[in-house]
C-alpha cells in the first residue's frame, strides 16, 4: 500500500514538474509556450551598435548602384555631384551624424528617422505599407475548422505574449554553428554571463543574438492617426481581445484579474457565440476609416471622439490584438493573397500592430502594420504560434465549449455616428474599393529546382531569384530599373532594415546575354556570368546585413539636413537620386515552415511588389501591380528566366 502511495506521489510530482516546464496554471491550460533558461532580453544590453558607414564607402556603393541605371553622360553628372557632396556639405553632415550617434549610445542612428518616415507618411497604410504572411494549413485537416483554428491560434498567441512578458521566450539568435551554440550546455553557461557581456559569449561560438526591442509592440498596440504625424500607442494593462466579424466589433477578456489566461474552452465558447451571431453587417462599417489617408482619418477620428465614442475606440486601440473572422472560404492562392493583403475593408482594423485573419475554411494569415516593426518579430510570432497551435493544440475537434454565458462576457461595440462620420465612411469605402479594384495579384510556382540544386552548383539561391527578376524585366520592358531588396539589420541594437541593390552591372551584363545575345555565348560563358552575379550579390547581402549598405546612411544624412533647416544639398536634388529611390521592383523574401506565402503592394504606382520564397526544390513568387504594369506577364518572364538559368546551370543548351 505504502509503495503504491509512493508511486502515486512520484507520478504527481513528475506531473507537477512537467506542468512547471510547460508553464501550466492551476486552471490546467498551458500559460506559456516554454520556459527558456536564458532570459528573453539577456543579450539586449550588449548587442553591438549599428555602424555609421564611412562616407567614402557610401558614395562608392551609391555610384555602383547607379551605374546600371544611367547612360555615360548621366553617370558622369551624378558622379560629379556625389564627389562634390562627399567633400563638402556631405562631410559636414556625416560628422554631425557621427557625433549625434555617439551621444545616443542606447539606440541606432536610423531608429528615430525611420520611425519618423513611417509615421509622417500620409498615404493609407493598407496596400502602401501593411504586408501579409499567410500560415500553412494545420497538417491535421480536421483542425482547419474556423472555430477550432481561431481558438487554438488565439490561445497560442496569448501564450506567446505571456511567455515574452515573463522573460521565458527563448532569445532570438542566429546560429551559424548550431551544434555548438544551440545546445542546453551553452545555454546553461551563457545565462550566468552578465547581460553587459553576454553577446560576446554568443559571438565566441558563432551565434548572433538579434535585437528584440520591437517585440513588445506586437500586443495591445495600435497606430493612432494624427495630423502630420501618427503616434504609436501601447497599453499592456488591457486584457481583452478584439474580434471583427461581418464588419461588427466584439470584445471579451482573455486574461483574468490574476493575469491568467482564460480557459481555452471559454475562449472557444465566446468565439462560437460571435460566429453564430446573426446581427446584420453595419450600414457604415467603421473598419474602412483605418484605410483612409492619414490626415483625413485623423480628422474623422477626432470627430468620433467628440461624438461620444472615446470608450469604444479605447477598447479597439488597447486590445491584445485583432482577430478577423471572415465568412467565406478561400478559393485559390490569388484569392488568399487578396484576402490577407486587404480583404473587404470592413472586417479589418489596419492600424492594429497585426490582424490575425481566419477564413471560413480555417485558412489563416497575419496582416501587419509596418511602422512599429519589421518582418523578424512578426515571423518569430508566426513560427511560435504555428508550432504551438499544431503540435500542442489547446482544443481538439472533440472539445466542447465551456458552458458559460457568452452573452454577458462578450460585448459588441456600438459606435455613435453623425452625418459627417457616415459621409466619411462612405467616401473611405469608395476610395478603398477603387484602390483594390486597380490592384492585381498573381503568382507562380517554379517546380524545376530550388535551393538544393543551386547550392550544389555553388551559387546563391537568393542571387538567382534576383537575377531572374532583372532578366524578366529586361525581357518585358527592355530596361534595367531601380530595384529594392529588404535586408534585416536586427543583429544590431535597434537595427531595422538596410537595402540590398540587386540591379548591378553584373546582373545587367548577364541579363543582356540571356535576353538579347543568347547565340553569342556558350553555356560555359553563361554559367560564368551567373557565378559572377552570385558572388557580387553575396557581397552586397553581407554588407547590408553588417550595416554597410548606403541607403540608410544617405537617408540619415538627408534627414539631418532637413531637421537642421539646411537647404537640401544638390546631391539629393539629382534626378538620378530620385530615380534610384523610385523602386520599380520592390522585393522581400522569407522561408519558414509556418508560412505559406507572403506579399505586399507595389511601393510606387508603376512598380511591382515581389514576395518570393526559395524552397529546397521549388521557388514561389507572388507579384502585385497596378494597371500601368502587367504582373501576369512579368511572372511569365520570371518563369522563363528561372528555366533558362537552371538549364544553363545543369549544362543544357537553351534556345531563345
Amino acid at each position: 500500500m505504502a509503495a503504491g502511495r509512493q508511486l502515486l506521489l512520484r507520478r504527481r510530482g513528475a506531473a507537477a514538474a512537467a506542468r512547471w516546464r510547460r508553464g501550466y496554471s492551476s486552471a490546467g491550460a498551458a500559460e506559456y509556450l516554454h520556459r527558456s533558461i536564458v532570459p528573453t532580453m539577456h543579450y539586449q544590453k550588449s548587442l553591438p551598435r549599428l555602424p555609421v558607414p564611412k562616407l567614402e564607402d557610401t558614395i562608392t556603393r551609391y555610384l555602383n548602384a547607379q551605374k546600371p541605371l544611367l547612360n555615360d553622360d548621366q553617370f558622369r553628372k551624378t558622379e560629379e555631384l556625389a564627389h562634390r557632396f562627399e567633400k563638402g556639405i556631405g562631410r559636414e553632415l556625416h560628422e554631425q551624424l557621427v557625433a549625434q550617434d555617439n551621444r545616443n549610445k542606447h539606440t541606432s542612428y536610423i531608429t528615430g528617422p525611420w520611425f519618423d518616415m513611417y509615421l509622417r507618411a500620409r498615404e493609407p497604410v493598407v496596400l502602401n505599407f501593411n504586408a501579409f504572411m499567410s500560415f500553412n494549413p494545420d497538417p491535421k485537416s480536421e483542425y482547419n475548422d474556423q472555430l477550432i483554428r481561431a481558438t487554438n491560434m488565439t490561445v497560442s498567441a496569448i501564450r506567446f505574449m505571456k511567455t515574452f512578458r515573463a522573460g521565458y521566450l527563448e532569445p532570438e539568435v542566429f546560429h551559424l554553428n548550431p551544434e555548438k551554440s544551440d545546445t542546453e550546455i551553452f545555454k546553461k553557461i551563457i545565462r550566468f554571463v552578465p547581460s553587459s557581456l553576454s553577446w560576446f559569449g554568443a559571438y565566441m561560438v558563432n551565434a548572433y543574438p538579434l535585437d528584440m526591442s520591437q517585440y513588445f509592440r506586437l500586443f495591445n498596440s495600435t497606430r493612432l492617426p494624427k495630423l502630420n504625424r501618427d503616434e504609436l500607442y501601447t497599453d499592456e494593462k488591457a486584457k481583452h481581445l478584439l474580434v471583427l466579424r461581418n464588419g461588427n466589433f466584439y470584445i471579451f477578456d482573455v486574461i483574468d484579474r490574476d493575469g491568467n489566461m482564460l480557459k481555452p474552452s471559454e475562449i472557444q465558447a465566446h468565439l462560437k457565440y460571435i460566429l453564430s451571431d446573426n446581427s446584420p453587417a453595419p450600414a457604415f462599417p467603421l473598419g474602412y476609416l483605418s484605410s483612409e489617408n492619414r490626415d483625413t482619418w485623423a480628422s474623422l477620428r477626432k470627430n468620433l471622439l467628440d461624438n461620444g465614442n472615446e470608450e469604444a475606440l479605447k477598447k479597439v486601440d488597447s486590445a491584445v490584438f485583432c482577430l478577423s473572422l471572415d465568412d467565406f472560404a478561400v478559393k485559390d492562392f490569388v484569392h488568399l493573397s487578396h484576402t490577407m493583403l486587404h480583404g473587404d475593408g470592413a472586417n479589418r482594423w489596419y492600424d492594429k500592430s497585426f490582424n490575425l485573419i481566419i477564413t471560413k475554411d480555417g485558412t489563416a494569415g497575419v496582416n501587419f502594420e509596418h511602422s512599429w516593426g519589421d518582418g523578424v518579430a512578426v515571423l518569430r510570432f508566426q513560427n511560435e504560434v504555428f508550432k504551438d497551435s499544431t503540435k500542442t493544440p489547446a482544443i481538439s475537434p472533440q472539445s466542447q465549449p465551456a458552458s458559460v454565458d457568452s452573452s454577458r462576457a462578450v460585448q459588441k461595440l456600438d459606435f455613435k455616428l453623425n452625418d459627417a462620420l457616415k459621409a466619411g465612411i462612405t467616401k473611405a469605402k469608395q476610395k478603398f474599393d477603387a484602390s483594390v479594384e486597380a490592384l492585381s495579384l498573381n503568382l507562380i510556382q517554379f517546380r524545376e529546382g530550388g535551393k538544393d540544386l543551386l547550392k550544389q552548383k555553388k551559387v546563391s539561391p537568393d542571387a538567382v531569384a534576383q537575377l531572374a527578376f532583372q532578366m524578366a524585366f529586361l525581357r518585358q520592358y527592355n530596361q534595367t530599373v531601380a530595384t529594392y531588396e529588404s535586408c534585416s539589420t536586427a543583429a544590431f541594437k535597434h537595427g531595422r532594415t538596410e537595402t540590398i541593390r540587386p540591379a548591378s552591372i553584373h546582373t545587367k551584363r548577364c541579363s543582356e546575354a540571356f535576353v538579347r545575345e543568347l547565340s553569342k555565348h556558350s553555356t560555359e560563358e553563361l554559367q560564368k556570368l551567373i557565378v559572377e552575379c552570385s558572388k557580387y550579390h553575396g557581397r552586397l547581402t553581407k554588407e547590408a546585413a553588417m550595416g554597410q549598405g548606403f541607403d540608410r546612411h544617405l537617408f540619415g544624412l538627408r534627414y539631418l539636413a532637413l531637421s537642421k533647416g539646411i537647404a537640401l544639398p544638390d546631391f539629393y536634388q539629382d534626378q538620378a537620386y530620385a530615380r534610384l529611390n523610385h523602386n520599380i521592383i520592390s522585393t522581400s523574401t522569407l522561408v519558414s515552415p509556418a508560412v505559406q506565402l507572403g506579399g505586399f503592394g507595389p511601393v510606387v504606382s508603376d512598380g511591382f511588389g515581389v514576395g518570393y520564397q526559395v524552397h529546397e526544390d521549388w521557388i514561389g513568387c507572388n507579384v502585385s501591380a497596378y494597371p500601368t504594369r502587367n504582373g501576369k506577364e512579368f511572372l511569365q518572364c520570371i518563369y522563363k528566366s528561372l528555366e533558362d538559368i537552371f538549364n544553363v546551370l545543369k549544362g543544357k543548351k537553351i534556345g531563345s
